[in-house]
Protein backbone atom coordinates (compact mmCIF):
# COMPACT_ATOMS: atom_id res chain seq x y z
CA UNK A 1 0.00 0.00 0.00
CA UNK A 2 1.52 3.43 -0.87
CA UNK A 3 1.98 5.83 1.98
CA UNK A 4 1.94 9.66 1.43
CA UNK A 5 4.97 11.27 3.04
CA UNK A 6 4.56 14.02 5.46
CA UNK A 7 6.68 16.56 5.63
CA UNK A 8 8.81 15.05 8.62
CA UNK A 9 8.74 11.56 6.80
CA UNK A 10 11.21 13.21 4.12
CA UNK A 11 14.72 12.63 4.47
CA UNK A 12 16.62 15.53 6.13
CA UNK A 13 19.00 16.43 3.21
CA UNK A 14 15.43 16.81 0.83
CA UNK A 15 13.91 19.48 3.85
CA UNK A 16 16.88 21.52 4.30
CA UNK A 17 17.02 22.21 0.02
CA UNK A 18 13.34 23.00 0.32
CA UNK A 19 13.95 25.19 3.12
CA UNK A 20 16.65 26.50 1.17
CA UNK A 21 15.20 26.92 -2.48
CA UNK A 22 12.19 28.73 -0.84
CA UNK A 23 14.63 31.18 1.33
CA UNK A 24 16.27 31.76 -2.11
CA UNK A 25 13.44 32.57 -4.16
CA UNK A 26 12.38 35.13 -1.51
CA UNK A 27 15.91 36.76 -1.48
CA UNK A 28 15.56 36.84 -5.31
CA UNK A 29 12.49 38.82 -4.94
CA UNK A 30 13.77 41.21 -2.55
CA UNK A 31 14.14 44.70 -4.69
CA UNK A 32 16.69 45.90 -2.54
CA UNK A 33 19.13 42.98 -3.74
CA UNK A 34 18.90 43.07 -7.36
CA UNK A 35 20.88 46.79 -7.14
CA UNK A 36 23.06 45.84 -4.66
CA UNK A 37 24.26 42.74 -7.05
CA UNK A 38 24.98 45.81 -9.58
CA UNK A 39 26.46 47.57 -7.39
CA UNK A 40 29.05 45.10 -6.66
CA UNK A 41 29.73 44.01 -10.18
CA UNK A 42 30.04 47.89 -11.17
CA UNK A 43 33.08 47.79 -7.94
CA UNK A 44 34.51 44.43 -9.38
CA UNK A 45 34.83 45.83 -12.56
CA UNK A 46 36.42 49.35 -11.31
CA UNK A 47 38.52 47.54 -9.02
CA UNK A 48 40.06 44.81 -11.27
CA UNK A 49 40.30 47.54 -13.94
CA UNK A 50 42.65 49.52 -11.58
CA UNK A 51 44.82 46.42 -10.56
CA UNK A 52 48.06 44.54 -11.19
CA UNK A 53 45.14 42.33 -13.57
CA UNK A 54 44.36 45.67 -15.23
CA UNK A 55 45.71 43.80 -18.22
CA UNK A 56 43.56 40.67 -17.86
CA UNK A 57 40.01 42.54 -17.46
CA UNK A 58 40.75 44.23 -21.02
CA UNK A 59 41.83 41.12 -22.76
CA UNK A 60 38.66 39.11 -21.62
CA UNK A 61 36.18 41.00 -22.72
CA UNK A 62 37.86 41.51 -26.27
CA UNK A 63 37.80 37.77 -26.51
CA UNK A 64 36.21 36.40 -29.99
CA UNK A 65 33.38 34.43 -29.57
CA UNK A 66 32.13 32.50 -32.56
CA UNK A 67 29.41 30.86 -34.01
CA UNK A 68 29.03 28.96 -37.40
CA UNK A 69 27.10 26.43 -39.47
CA UNK A 70 28.95 24.83 -42.46
CA UNK A 71 30.68 27.43 -44.42
CA UNK A 72 29.12 30.69 -42.60
CA UNK A 73 30.85 31.93 -39.18
CA UNK A 74 30.00 34.94 -37.22
CA UNK A 75 32.83 35.86 -34.85
CA UNK A 76 32.81 38.58 -32.29
CA UNK A 77 34.32 39.87 -29.22
CA UNK A 78 32.69 38.76 -26.00
CA UNK A 79 32.03 42.22 -25.50
CA UNK A 80 29.61 42.20 -28.16
CA UNK A 81 27.73 39.30 -27.02
CA UNK A 82 27.10 40.93 -24.19
CA UNK A 83 26.36 44.69 -25.17
CA UNK A 84 24.45 43.66 -28.52
CA UNK A 85 23.13 40.48 -27.71
CA UNK A 86 22.53 39.71 -23.96
CA UNK A 87 21.13 42.93 -23.45
CA UNK A 88 18.39 42.79 -26.16
CA UNK A 89 17.09 40.62 -23.37
CA UNK A 90 17.03 43.30 -21.04
CA UNK A 91 15.11 45.98 -23.35
CA UNK A 92 12.82 43.03 -24.00
CA UNK A 93 12.07 43.12 -20.49
CA UNK A 94 11.70 46.64 -21.02
CA UNK A 95 9.71 46.48 -23.63
CA UNK A 96 7.24 44.09 -21.44
CA UNK A 97 7.15 46.39 -18.76
CA UNK A 98 6.26 49.20 -21.00
CA UNK A 99 3.21 46.81 -22.47
CA UNK A 100 2.22 46.21 -19.16
CA UNK A 101 1.80 49.76 -18.27
CA UNK A 102 -0.08 50.60 -20.79
CA UNK A 103 -2.26 47.99 -21.08
CA UNK A 104 -2.99 48.07 -17.24
CA UNK A 105 -0.62 50.18 -15.37
CA UNK A 106 0.28 53.78 -14.79
CA UNK A 107 0.53 54.55 -18.23
CA UNK A 108 -2.88 52.81 -19.55
CA UNK A 109 -5.07 56.03 -18.08
CA UNK A 110 -3.87 59.53 -19.38
CA UNK A 111 -4.78 61.01 -16.49
CA UNK A 112 -2.97 59.43 -14.28
CA UNK A 113 -0.20 59.13 -16.55
CA UNK A 114 -0.16 62.49 -17.44
CA UNK A 115 2.32 63.87 -14.35
CA UNK A 116 4.74 61.08 -14.93
CA UNK A 117 4.93 61.67 -18.41
CA UNK A 118 5.07 65.27 -17.85
CA UNK A 119 8.75 65.11 -14.69
CA UNK A 120 10.29 62.88 -16.99
CA UNK A 121 9.99 64.68 -20.09
CA UNK A 122 11.41 67.35 -17.81
CA UNK A 123 13.97 64.36 -15.91
CA UNK A 124 15.02 64.06 -19.89
CA UNK A 125 15.43 67.96 -20.66
CA UNK A 126 17.02 69.44 -18.04
CA UNK A 127 20.20 67.25 -17.32
CA UNK A 128 20.52 67.41 -21.53
CA UNK A 129 20.75 71.03 -21.56
CA UNK A 130 22.72 71.07 -18.09
CA UNK A 131 25.79 68.71 -20.04
CA UNK A 132 25.42 70.97 -23.01
CA UNK A 133 26.12 74.21 -21.11
CA UNK A 134 29.04 73.23 -20.04
CA UNK A 135 29.76 70.59 -23.12
CA UNK A 136 30.39 73.25 -26.34
CA UNK A 137 32.78 71.11 -28.57
CA UNK A 138 30.93 69.38 -31.18
CA UNK A 139 32.34 65.84 -30.02
CA UNK A 140 31.47 65.83 -26.60
CA UNK A 141 28.03 67.13 -27.16
CA UNK A 142 27.37 63.68 -28.73
CA UNK A 143 26.88 62.62 -25.13
CA UNK A 144 24.14 64.73 -24.13
CA UNK A 145 21.63 62.11 -24.10
CA UNK A 146 24.24 59.87 -21.56
CA UNK A 147 22.59 61.64 -17.95
CA UNK A 148 18.86 61.43 -19.43
CA UNK A 149 17.97 58.13 -18.38
CA UNK A 150 17.04 56.78 -15.05
CA UNK A 151 17.95 53.00 -14.00
CA UNK A 152 15.42 51.23 -12.77
CA UNK A 153 16.28 48.62 -10.64
CA UNK A 154 18.90 51.16 -8.59
CA UNK A 155 16.48 53.48 -8.15
CA UNK A 156 13.38 51.05 -6.95
CA UNK A 157 16.13 49.51 -5.06
CA UNK A 158 17.08 51.96 -3.02
CA UNK A 159 13.22 52.90 -2.61
CA UNK A 160 12.68 49.32 -1.48
CA UNK A 161 16.04 50.09 1.21
CA UNK A 162 13.43 52.73 2.80
CA UNK A 163 10.95 50.42 4.13
CA UNK A 164 7.14 50.32 3.74
CA UNK A 165 6.81 54.06 5.60
CA UNK A 166 7.23 55.06 1.47
CA UNK A 167 3.73 55.24 0.64
CA UNK A 168 2.61 52.96 -2.21
CA UNK A 169 1.92 55.51 -4.97
CA UNK A 170 5.65 56.91 -4.81
CA UNK A 171 6.59 53.78 -5.87
CA UNK A 172 3.87 53.89 -8.48
CA UNK A 173 5.29 57.01 -9.59
CA UNK A 174 8.86 56.58 -9.66
CA UNK A 175 7.91 52.77 -11.87
CA UNK A 176 6.33 55.13 -14.43
CA UNK A 177 8.75 57.75 -14.55
CA UNK A 178 11.12 55.20 -14.96
CA UNK A 179 9.35 53.20 -17.58
CA UNK A 180 8.96 56.75 -19.66
CA UNK A 181 12.31 57.29 -19.31
CA UNK A 182 13.41 54.39 -20.84
CA UNK A 183 11.11 54.90 -23.51
CA UNK A 184 12.67 58.44 -24.41
CA UNK A 185 16.08 56.50 -24.30
CA UNK A 186 14.91 54.36 -26.23
CA UNK A 187 13.63 56.62 -29.46
CA UNK A 188 17.11 58.43 -28.45
CA UNK A 189 18.70 56.06 -29.70
CA UNK A 190 16.91 54.85 -32.53
CA UNK A 191 16.78 58.71 -34.02
CA UNK A 192 20.23 59.92 -32.80
CA UNK A 193 22.97 56.99 -32.44
CA UNK A 194 21.56 55.08 -35.46
CA UNK A 195 23.26 57.05 -38.33
CA UNK A 196 23.99 55.34 -41.87
CA UNK A 197 21.16 53.16 -42.20
CA UNK A 198 20.91 50.07 -44.51
CA UNK A 199 17.12 49.64 -45.33
CA UNK A 200 17.45 46.07 -46.61
CA UNK A 201 18.05 44.91 -43.34
CA UNK A 202 14.44 46.21 -42.53
CA UNK A 203 13.14 43.32 -45.05
CA UNK A 204 15.11 41.06 -42.88
CA UNK A 205 13.29 42.20 -39.53
CA UNK A 206 10.22 42.77 -41.28
CA UNK A 207 10.26 38.81 -42.15
CA UNK A 208 10.70 37.86 -38.70
CA UNK A 209 8.19 40.01 -37.02
CA UNK A 210 5.77 38.92 -39.84
CA UNK A 211 6.81 35.25 -38.24
CA UNK A 212 5.47 36.59 -34.80
CA UNK A 213 2.69 37.82 -35.46
CA UNK A 214 1.89 34.62 -37.66
CA UNK A 215 2.80 32.56 -34.75
CA UNK A 216 0.59 34.61 -32.64
CA UNK A 217 -1.93 34.41 -34.82
CA UNK A 218 -1.45 30.73 -35.21
CA UNK A 219 -2.09 30.30 -31.30
CA UNK A 220 1.13 29.26 -30.35
CA UNK A 221 1.74 30.37 -26.12
CA UNK A 222 5.59 28.65 -26.03
CA UNK A 223 7.81 31.25 -25.88
CA UNK A 224 10.63 28.79 -27.15
CA UNK A 225 8.74 29.19 -30.65
CA UNK A 226 9.94 32.86 -30.46
CA UNK A 227 13.28 32.74 -30.01
CA UNK A 228 14.01 32.14 -33.96
CA UNK A 229 11.98 34.72 -35.29
CA UNK A 230 13.43 37.11 -32.27
CA UNK A 231 16.83 36.20 -33.62
CA UNK A 232 15.97 37.32 -37.45
CA UNK A 233 14.34 40.39 -36.06
CA UNK A 234 18.21 41.16 -34.68
CA UNK A 235 20.00 40.32 -37.11
CA UNK A 236 18.02 42.11 -39.13
CA UNK A 237 18.12 45.25 -36.76
CA UNK A 238 21.91 44.68 -36.86
CA UNK A 239 22.45 44.35 -40.54
CA UNK A 240 20.21 47.87 -40.33
CA UNK A 241 22.69 49.93 -38.59
CA UNK A 242 20.59 50.46 -35.93
CA UNK A 243 21.17 48.92 -32.64
CA UNK A 244 20.09 45.42 -32.54
CA UNK A 245 19.04 45.63 -29.09
CA UNK A 246 16.16 47.64 -30.38
CA UNK A 247 14.79 44.63 -31.35
CA UNK A 248 13.89 43.52 -27.91
CA UNK A 249 11.87 46.65 -27.04
CA UNK A 250 10.09 45.71 -30.58
CA UNK A 251 9.30 42.38 -28.99
CA UNK A 252 8.35 42.81 -25.88
CA UNK A 253 5.79 45.71 -27.12
CA UNK A 254 4.09 42.57 -29.38
CA UNK A 255 3.76 40.57 -26.27
CA UNK A 256 0.03 39.61 -26.13
CA UNK A 257 -1.41 41.26 -22.82
CA UNK A 258 -4.37 38.53 -22.58
CA UNK A 259 -3.66 34.51 -22.72
CA UNK A 260 -3.92 32.38 -26.00
CA UNK A 261 -7.86 31.44 -26.53
CA UNK A 262 -8.34 28.01 -25.71
CA UNK A 263 -11.40 25.77 -26.14
CA UNK A 264 -11.98 25.56 -22.29
CA UNK A 265 -10.89 28.04 -19.75
CA UNK A 266 -7.68 27.17 -18.13
CA UNK A 267 -9.17 26.98 -14.69
CA UNK A 268 -12.19 24.31 -15.93
CA UNK A 269 -8.82 22.48 -17.78
CA UNK A 270 -7.33 22.41 -14.59
CA UNK A 271 -10.17 21.14 -12.81
CA UNK A 272 -11.74 18.86 -15.33
CA UNK A 273 -7.99 17.60 -15.86
CA UNK A 274 -7.34 17.24 -11.91
CA UNK A 275 -10.75 15.34 -11.28
CA UNK A 276 -9.80 12.81 -13.71
CA UNK A 277 -7.00 12.04 -12.46
CA UNK A 278 -7.83 11.68 -8.87
CA UNK A 279 -10.81 9.30 -10.46
CA UNK A 280 -8.84 6.78 -12.42
CA UNK A 281 -7.89 3.61 -11.42
CA UNK A 282 -4.59 3.09 -9.04
CA UNK A 283 -2.86 1.03 -11.95
CA UNK A 284 -3.54 3.15 -14.94
CA UNK A 285 -2.20 6.72 -12.42
CA UNK A 286 1.32 4.73 -12.47
CA UNK A 287 0.94 3.95 -16.30
CA UNK A 288 2.95 6.87 -17.67
CA UNK A 289 1.14 5.92 -21.22
CA UNK A 290 -2.08 6.82 -19.71
CA UNK A 291 -0.97 9.76 -17.77
CA UNK A 292 1.35 11.66 -20.80
CA UNK A 293 -1.84 12.97 -22.30
CA UNK A 294 -3.46 14.19 -19.31
CA UNK A 295 -0.45 16.31 -17.81
CA UNK A 296 0.32 17.45 -21.15
CA UNK A 297 -2.79 19.21 -21.26
CA UNK A 298 -2.39 20.62 -17.22
CA UNK A 299 1.05 21.77 -18.09
CA UNK A 300 -0.94 23.75 -21.52
CA UNK A 301 -3.86 24.89 -18.94
CA UNK A 302 -1.38 26.25 -16.32
CA UNK A 303 0.99 27.98 -18.60
CA UNK A 304 -2.19 29.94 -19.94
CA UNK A 305 -3.15 31.06 -16.96
CA UNK A 306 -0.94 34.35 -17.09
CA UNK A 307 -0.90 36.19 -20.20
CA UNK A 308 2.39 35.76 -22.21
CA UNK A 309 3.67 39.43 -20.89
CA UNK A 310 3.25 38.54 -17.84
CA UNK A 311 4.35 35.19 -17.93
CA UNK A 312 8.04 35.55 -20.07
CA UNK A 313 8.76 38.96 -17.89
CA UNK A 314 8.56 36.87 -14.81
CA UNK A 315 10.53 34.06 -16.15
CA UNK A 316 13.55 36.52 -17.36
CA UNK A 317 13.45 39.03 -14.92
CA UNK A 318 15.81 36.97 -12.16
CA UNK A 319 17.91 36.28 -15.06
CA UNK A 320 18.17 39.70 -16.37
CA UNK A 321 18.79 41.32 -12.54
CA UNK A 322 21.00 38.40 -11.56
CA UNK A 323 22.88 37.77 -14.74
CA UNK A 324 22.33 40.21 -17.61
CA UNK A 325 22.77 43.34 -15.97
CA UNK A 326 25.50 42.75 -13.41
CA UNK A 327 27.43 41.20 -16.29
CA UNK A 328 27.17 44.56 -18.40
CA UNK A 329 28.32 46.33 -15.27
CA UNK A 330 30.98 43.91 -14.77
CA UNK A 331 31.74 44.48 -18.84
CA UNK A 332 31.91 48.27 -18.84
CA UNK A 333 32.06 50.09 -15.43
CA UNK A 334 36.06 48.95 -15.58
CA UNK A 335 37.56 52.70 -16.15
CA UNK A 336 41.28 52.64 -15.47
CA UNK A 337 41.60 55.65 -13.51
CA UNK A 338 45.56 55.60 -13.37
CA UNK A 339 45.64 55.86 -17.18
CA UNK A 340 43.01 58.57 -17.79
CA UNK A 341 44.08 61.97 -18.93
CA UNK A 342 41.74 64.01 -18.00
CA UNK A 343 42.44 67.29 -20.36
CA UNK A 344 42.47 65.09 -23.57
CA UNK A 345 39.66 66.28 -25.50
CA UNK A 346 38.25 67.89 -22.14
CA UNK A 347 37.29 64.88 -20.80
CA UNK A 348 36.74 66.90 -17.36
CA UNK A 349 34.49 68.74 -18.87
CA UNK A 350 32.42 65.81 -20.01
CA UNK A 351 32.82 64.17 -16.57
CA UNK A 352 31.45 67.27 -14.76
CA UNK A 353 28.56 67.82 -17.10
CA UNK A 354 26.80 63.96 -16.82
CA UNK A 355 27.68 64.43 -12.98
CA UNK A 356 26.20 68.00 -12.68
CA UNK A 357 23.12 66.76 -15.12
CA UNK A 358 22.70 63.39 -12.69
CA UNK A 359 22.77 65.24 -9.59
CA UNK A 360 21.12 68.59 -10.39
CA UNK A 361 19.71 68.08 -13.13
CA UNK A 362 17.44 65.46 -12.85
CA UNK A 363 16.00 66.14 -9.55
CA UNK A 364 15.53 69.78 -10.79
CA UNK A 365 13.52 69.13 -13.53
CA UNK A 366 11.40 66.31 -12.13
CA UNK A 367 10.42 68.76 -9.43
CA UNK A 368 9.79 72.14 -11.38
CA UNK A 369 7.88 70.66 -14.71
CA UNK A 370 5.88 68.61 -11.91
CA UNK A 371 5.03 72.08 -9.81
CA UNK A 372 4.67 74.14 -12.96
CA UNK A 373 1.82 70.81 -14.71
CA UNK A 374 0.27 71.07 -10.41
CA UNK A 375 -0.13 74.55 -10.59
CA UNK A 376 -1.45 75.67 -14.07
CA UNK A 377 -3.77 72.72 -13.07
CA UNK A 378 -3.54 70.40 -15.83
CA UNK A 379 -2.18 67.31 -13.18
CA UNK A 380 -2.37 66.66 -9.43
CA UNK A 381 -0.16 65.05 -7.15
CA UNK A 382 -1.27 61.30 -6.52
CA UNK A 383 -3.27 60.72 -3.18
CA UNK A 384 -0.61 60.54 -0.02
CA UNK A 385 2.14 61.81 -2.12
CA UNK A 386 3.82 65.00 -1.19
CA UNK A 387 5.96 67.72 -2.89
CA UNK A 388 8.79 65.87 -0.44
CA UNK A 389 8.09 62.58 -2.27
CA UNK A 390 8.60 64.34 -5.73
CA UNK A 391 12.02 65.77 -4.57
CA UNK A 392 13.22 62.02 -3.56
CA UNK A 393 11.35 60.70 -6.83
CA UNK A 394 13.51 63.61 -8.73
CA UNK A 395 16.59 62.12 -6.82
CA UNK A 396 16.70 58.66 -7.34
CA UNK A 397 15.82 59.42 -11.10
CA UNK A 398 19.65 61.24 -10.92
CA UNK A 399 20.30 57.18 -10.70
CA UNK A 400 21.76 56.82 -14.62
CA UNK A 401 24.05 53.86 -14.87
CA UNK A 402 23.13 50.57 -17.00
CA UNK A 403 21.29 52.62 -19.40
CA UNK A 404 23.83 55.78 -19.23
CA UNK A 405 26.96 53.57 -19.74
CA UNK A 406 24.84 52.18 -22.57
CA UNK A 407 24.02 55.83 -24.47
CA UNK A 408 27.74 56.54 -23.70
CA UNK A 409 29.34 53.28 -25.45
CA UNK A 410 26.94 54.86 -28.68
CA UNK A 411 27.93 58.46 -28.20
CA UNK A 412 31.91 58.48 -28.05
CA UNK A 413 33.90 56.72 -30.22
CA UNK A 414 37.28 58.32 -28.44
CA UNK A 415 38.75 56.06 -25.47
CA UNK A 416 39.25 58.80 -23.13
CA UNK A 417 36.04 60.49 -23.64
CA UNK A 418 34.40 57.31 -23.16
CA UNK A 419 35.91 56.49 -19.79
CA UNK A 420 34.92 60.19 -18.47
CA UNK A 421 31.44 59.29 -19.07
CA UNK A 422 31.31 56.17 -17.48
CA UNK A 423 33.39 57.94 -14.99
CA UNK A 424 30.79 60.79 -14.83
CA UNK A 425 27.81 58.34 -14.91
CA UNK A 426 29.21 56.52 -12.22
CA UNK A 427 30.24 59.00 -9.54
CA UNK A 428 26.66 60.90 -10.53
CA UNK A 429 24.83 58.13 -9.93
CA UNK A 430 26.53 56.98 -6.67
CA UNK A 431 26.16 60.70 -5.05
CA UNK A 432 22.46 60.81 -6.32
CA UNK A 433 21.62 57.56 -4.68
CA UNK A 434 23.23 58.72 -1.70
CA UNK A 435 21.27 62.03 -1.91
CA UNK A 436 18.27 59.96 -2.19
CA UNK A 437 19.12 57.99 0.37
CA UNK A 438 19.31 60.54 3.00
CA UNK A 439 17.01 62.58 1.77
CA UNK A 440 14.55 59.17 1.62
CA UNK A 441 15.26 58.61 5.37
CA UNK A 442 14.32 61.65 6.60
CA UNK A 443 10.97 62.02 4.66
CA UNK A 444 10.11 58.06 5.84
CA UNK A 445 10.85 59.93 9.72
CA UNK A 446 8.04 62.37 8.42
CA UNK A 447 5.82 60.28 7.18
CA UNK A 448 6.24 57.88 10.30
CA UNK A 449 5.74 60.80 12.79
CA UNK A 450 2.47 62.02 10.62
CA UNK A 451 0.71 59.20 10.92
CA UNK A 452 1.41 58.45 14.90
CA UNK A 453 0.20 62.58 14.98
CA UNK A 454 -2.81 61.96 13.07
CA UNK A 455 -3.51 58.11 14.93
CA UNK A 456 -4.02 60.21 18.09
Amino acid sequence: MNRHLSGQDLPRAQRLTEHAFAALERFLHIEAVSGIVLLTAAAAALIWANSPLADSYHHLWHTPLSFGLGGFVFSQSLHFWINDALMTVFFLVVGMEIRREMHQGALSNFRQASLPIAAALGGVVAPALIYLALNDDAIRQHGWAVPTATDIAFAVGVLALLGRSIPGNLRIFLLALAIIDDVVAVLIIALFYSAGLDYTGFAVAGAGLALVLGLQRMGIGSAYAYVVPGAIVWAGLLMTGAHPTLAGVVLGLLTPVVPVRMRERPQDALARIAAELTGRDADDKTDPQHLAQPIRQLRLAQRELLPPVVRVQSALHPWVAYGVMPLFALANAGVSLGGMDMAAGGAQWVVAGIMLALVVGKPLGVVTVSWLMVRIGWCRLPPGVTWGGIWLIGLLAGIGFTMSIFIAMLAFTDDSLLDAAKLGVLMGSLIAAILGMAWGVAYARRQKSRGISSAL
